[in-house]
């Protein structure tokens, strides 16, 4: 299955579309919303063409593609007008062999306060803004940076996971990072690169 993943729209209408064309150029078969869809939040700067009654029907086109977990800007007033579960702090995605991919905002389960979690396990979350994909300690973290709102120099980003690989774009098309979750030969897990 081909999942295209995204964080942190903040009720950007600009971002929003961009994020469906690529959805739709990515022909992916589930989009996974890491939350902090409709608010911008009280330490953030407005996105551009905030407008989130823009942002709702949107997305509930595409109510039935959508898997989503809340984040800490999301709260139950935005599920009133989301036609699509948003409440649940996480989620869990199955991958081969045991191994599963824990899916959070990452404002409640983090690296610093990890949710249970067994050696080979991946964690995808959103939350700060910053595109990442590393192996640490037996664990993979994994965060496609954010559609609106992204930090520390990086352009607005989603991810694509397909094949066991992870792969952060920006909505021009370009690759920034592509990080394989498979084992490689020996040697375990394949190494995360910049392209």
């Amino acid at each position: 299955m081909k999942y295209f993943i995204a964080s942190d729209i903040h009720g950007s209408a600009y971002y929003c579309r961009k994020m469906l064309e690529a959805y739709r150029r990515e022909q992916a078969e589930k989009m996974i919303l890491l939350g902090d869809i409709l608010y911008h939040g009280p330490r953030n700067d407005l996105p551009r063409e905030y407008a989130p009654k823009e942002v709702i029907p949107l997305l509930n086109a595409y109510r039935d593609e959508i898997l989503a977990v809340r984040g800490n800007c999301d709260a139950e007033v935005d599920q009133m007008v989301l036609e699509f579960p948003i409440m649940a702090d996480y989620a869990v995605l199955q991958l081969k062999k045991g191994r599963q991919i824990y899916l959070t905002h990452g404002h409640i389960y983090n690296e610093k306060k990890l949710p249970p979690m067994k050696k080979g396990d991946v964690l995808l979350h959103g939350h700060t803004h910053v595109l990442r994909a590393e192996k640490k300690k037996d664990l993979v973290f994994l965060n496609p940076g954010s559609v609106s709102i992204p930090k520390e120099g990086n352009p607005p980003t989603y991810a694509i996971l397909e094949k066991g690989i992870f792969t952060i774009r920006t909505f021009e098309d370009k690759t920034i990072l592509e990080y394989a979750l498979q084992k490689s030969g020996k040697d375990g897990d394949a190494e995360g690169s910049t392209v």
